[in-house]
């Protein structure tokens, strides 16, 4: 089966052709017009079997979905939950449905992953009157990047169920814990504000905080969504616009504020693999992945220096290489990896699933 991937990002998109499970072609684009890439995409592999998407938010659903206009509405209900990228998979979406009519497009769910998480790891604090539908509560994001990882270590490990931090490193960061395949806790909640500082998001902030902005610095509702996911985390930090080249070029410099938005970031990724840590019985493994580990890999080796207290260390020559590779020294009672995120491989797996099985779409699902 060949199988286009259509990957969106804020700003961009990455697009794969998959042939029976194997990606033999990669192109990145300009999302400026999502119309536009669509169309590239779809000229660039023109002979497909299925265009598969994915979707960061589908809420209450636990697995991929054959795509119909009216379940395409249901998720743009969503987008407030996930502006930076819901918006661009519903728009790609219509433009494949607009340029290839009758063409299976299959959307595949981040939020899917951790659908099972236990009650404790996804329940808020807040009034059961507000919980009570099971809307607002913790869903999670990266599965897709998760999933590929679980699935690698365990083959790469030749272990049934091993334990697993996955620590997704890119525009957004997240850590996850995975056991037996399964997400049992996550950073990322309601939306993928939560968490570490990250590019342009805030990552988690004290509500009783953004309280007191309010009352001082009266800000409507868009300005305030604006402030946390575009204008905070290393780009509010560092007066960047939140590429970590930039950060690290002006760290390099000397500026304090680059240093100490360095600083705060790797502090808050530390804490959240210390807090995911204690939802496992143990470690067997730790995954990087994502952009920053694929484009700054000696990264890796500065977050590491604190985490000796789990027994997670890396050999800084290793984490200079290319590829699915080792980069725990010899002998470590951690094994710690950096690995693609295999999203296209994920995504194009799902297509094969949902078209093998003929799956039926039940429509006008509000996406929670």
């Amino acid at each position: 089966m060949r199988v286009l991937t259509l990957n969106p990002g804020s700003s961009s998109l990455k697009s794969s052709l998959i042939v029976d499970g194997t990606p033999v072609g990669w192109a990145a684009m300009s999302l400026d017009d999502a119309h536009a890439a669509a169309g590239q995409a779809l000229d660039r592999w023109s002979t497909v079997d299925a265009v598969a998407i994915r979707f960061v938010h589908g809420g209450s659903r636990t697995g991929p979905v054959r795509l119909t206009s009216e379940v395409v509405d249901a998720l743009e209900k969503l987008s407030p939950f996930a502006p930076l990228h819901q918006p661009q998979a519903v728009r790609l979406a219509r433009e494949v449905f607009r340029l290839r009519p009758g063409l299976p497009v299959i959307a595949s769910f981040d939020t899917a992953f951790h659908s099972g998480l236990p009650e404790e790891a996804s329940r808020y604090a807040l009034p059961r009157e507000w919980t009570s539908q099971g809307r607002l509560r913790r869903y999670g994001f990266h599965g897709l990047s998760c999933r590929h990882a679980a699935r690698r270590v365990a083959a790469l490990l030749d272990a049934e169920a091993p334990e697993i931090l996955c620590c997704h490193l890119g525009a957004g960061v997240s850590v996850t814990a995975i056991r037996g395949g399964r997400s049992v806790d996550t950073s990322m909640g309601f939306t993928p504000l939560e968490g570490p500082a990250m590019a342009t998001r805030s990552g988690s902030v004290d509500p009783g905080l953004l309280l007191h902005v309010l009352r001082t610095a009266p800000m409507s509702i868009e300005d305030m969504e604006d402030a946390l996911y575009r204008r905070s985390g290393l780009a509010g930090m560092s007066g960047t616009n939140g590429d970590l080249r930039a950060v690290l070029a002006r760290e390099a410099a000397g500026n304090p504020d680059a240093v100490s938005a360095m600083a705060v970031y790797l502090h808050r990724i530390r804490r959240e693999i210390g807090a995911m840590a204690a939802s496992l019985e143990r470690i067997d493994a730790v995954v990087f992945t994502g952009g920053v580990t694929e484009h700054q890999p000696e990264l890796i080796a500065r977050l590491a220096r604190g985490l000796g207290v789990f027994g997670i260390s890396v050999d800084p020559a290793r984490c200079l290489g290319d590829g699915d590779r080792v980069l725990s020294p010899d002998g470590a009672p951690v094994t710690v990896f950096a690995m693609g995120t295999g999203e296209d491989v994920e995504l194009a797996r799902d297509a094969e699933a949902v078209l093998a099985v003929g799956q039926l779409v039940v429509s006008g699902n509000d996406g929670y």
